[in-house]
């Protein structure tokens, strides 16, 4: 027995769910759990279906093709583990939290590899008996250097790659290899606060809450679609580095949370928004 995990995404029409779930039964699959929602402002259907039995895909897929809609995403997936590689730089706080969790089981995935552009989390990783490369930028052009990590990261051909408090802004041509493949922190609650120093712009505002923000990374700065966020309250006495130590918490929270999600395949992506199914 496996199980897999159909994933369905097209222009809403009556019957939808009847005609997916019947071509289930005609197959002998047992359906585990099963998630729908139509986005009414655009006509757009989602469904995700877990799946269980014994699956002959090109048969299966073809029969679903048969009943969507022209134009519909359709995707057949292996249910379970993951394999992600990490980018860090030096804080260790979001990378050390998905580890431990690896480690104890509190998620499901393998991490192949962290890269970080200095070896200042070597240490940590290598506890995890987990192969950690410093890839330097020193000396190179930012070109020279996501090539070099690039070349790296698809020696170990992962399904995620983990931004960890990677603190260098991506070009689009890095991004572009790793289309909505490319999961994020960011170190506020976005849209408010984009880029450097978001806890001294929050602390300048004197906001009441401040959180963080896990998403899709594209070429606009800290504005791809948004998986999850969080926030906590803080008060008139609080400074800014008091607001920068309790955003960590929040930060490997959520982090976590949009990892879990996505390895779950539980998130969709249209336009620069989500539909996400806890």
């Amino acid at each position: 027995m496996e199980r897999k995990i159909l994933l369905t995404d097209c222009q809403d029409q009556k019957g939808l769910i009847a005609q997916i779930t019947n071509i289930c039964y005609k197959h002998q699959l047992n359906i585990i759990k099963n998630n729908e929602f139509v986005d009414n402002d655009f006509g757009r259907f989602f469904m995700r279906t877990e799946l269980e039995g014994h699956f002959n895909d090109a048969t299966f897929l073809a029969d679903i093709d048969s009943a969507l809609p022209k134009g519909a995403n359709r995707n057949l997936v292996q249910a379970g583990r993951k394999r992600i590689v990490i980018m860090v730089t030096k804080e260790a706080h979001a990378l050390g939290d998905i580890l431990m969790k690896q480690a104890y089981g509190g998620m499901d995935v393998e991490i192949a590899a962290v890269i970080g552009n200095y070896d200042a989390l070597e240490d940590l990783v290598t506890k995890f008996d987990i192969p950690y490369h410093t890839v330097s930028h020193e000396g190179l052009s930012r070109p020279e250097h996501e090539a070099k990590i690039v070349e790296l990261i698809n020696q170990y051909e992962p399904n995620y790659v983990v931004l960890a408090k990677y603190m260098r802004i991506l070009t689009p041509e890095f991004v572009a290899n790793y289309p909505n493949k490319i999961i994020n922190i960011h170190h506020s609650f976005l849209p408010a606060f984009i880029g450097a120093s978001p806890y001294k712009q929050a602390f300048d505002r004197g906001v009441k809450i401040i959180g963080a923000t896990s998403h899709f990374v594209n070429n606009d700065l800290d504005e791809g679609p948004i998986i999850t966020q969080d926030v906590i309250h803080v008060d008139h006495s609080f400074s800014a580095q008091d607001m920068a130590k309790a955003g960590k918490d929040v930060e490997k929270l959520v982090l976590t949370r949009a990892l879990s999600l996505v390895l779950d395949e539980k998130v969709f992506v249209y336009g620069n928004k989500t539909v996400v199914f806890r």
